[in-house]
C-alpha cells in the first residue's frame, strides 16, 4: 500500500456502473476514510459506467479486449496503467471477465470483488437467479479477495439477505443489490485504513 495518507484505487467495470457510482458516493461523503478513486477500467468502452467515471473526474482506461490475441495482452497494458497510476487496491465491480496471473500476481490480496450471493453457494452468472430457482430461505452478498478462479478467493465480509415469503426475484434483487452498495464501501474502507489482514484463506479486520 501507498502511505497512510492516501489509498489509490482503480475499480473495474463492464456495465452500468451502480456499484461504481456507490463508491464514488462514499468518497465524496467522506465514508471511504482515506481512499481515492483515481481509476475506471472498463472492457465495453461504449458502457454507461464511462459517462459515470467521466462526470466524477475519474480517468478512464478503455479497452476492447477481441482487439488483442490474448488476455494476457491487454492485461500487461492494464497492469502499466495501474503502475502509472500508482493503485493500491483493485475494487471489481460487474467487470464480467476472469483474470490471469498477468493481473492476479502483481496485485494479491490487494484486489476484492463483490458477489451477490454468499459464497460459496452459487458462484459465476446470474447468481440471484440460482438461489431463487435452488428455493433458498437466505442469500446474500459477498466480498472476497480475487485469486483468478472463479469466485473462489477468501471471503472478506458477507451480509445476509432474506428470501421473503411475498419476494419475487425483482425485490430480492432490489435488495441484494442495495446490500451491495452499503457493504461494498464499508469493506473499501477497511482496505483504506489497513484494516484488513490476510492468512490463506482466513481474513480477520483489526478493531
Amino acid at each position: 500500500m501507498a502511505s497512510s495518507s492516501s489509498c489509490r484505487i482503480a475499480v473495474f467495470a463492464s456495465g452500468q456502473g451502480t456499484n461504481f457510482q456507490a463508491l464514488v458516493d462514499a468518497s465524496r461523503a467522506g465514508e471511504l476514510g482515506s481512499a481515492e478513486i483515481v481509476l475506471l477500467v472498463c472492457d465495453k468502452p461504449q458502457a454507461p459506467v464511462v459517462e459515470r467515471a467521466r462526470q466524477a473526474g475519474v480517468d478512464t482506461y478503455l479497452f476492447t479486449p477481441k482487439e488483442y490475441a490474448r488476455r494476457e495482452d491487454y492485461e500487461a497494458e492494464i497492469v502499466a496503467e495501474l503502475e502509472k497510476h500508482q493503485v493500491d487496491l483493485i475494487v471489481l465491480a460487474g467487470y464480467m471477465r476472469l483474470l490471469t496471473s498477468v493481473l492476479v500476481e502483481p496485485y494479491a490480496g490487494k484486489m476484492i470483488n463483490i458477489h451477490p450471493s454468499l459464497l460459496p453457494a452459487f458462484p459465476g452468472k446470474d447468481a440471484i437467479g440460482q438461489a431463487w430457482d435452488y428455493g433458498v430461505k437466505v442469500t446474500g452478498v459477498t466480498v472476497h479477495l480475487v485469486d483468478g478462479g472463479m469466485d473462489t478467493g477468501a471471503v472478506v465480509a458477507q451480509e445476509a439477505v432474506p428470501v421473503l415469503p411475498d419476494d419475487n426475484i425483482q425485490t430480492l434483487e432490489d435488495r441484494i443489490h442495495q446490500a451491495e452498495k452499503e457493504l461494498y464501501p464499508q469493506v473499501v474502507s477497511w482496505f483504506a485504513s489497513g484494516r484488513v489482514i490476510v492468512d490463506g484463506r482466513k481474513v480477520t479486520i483489526r478493531q
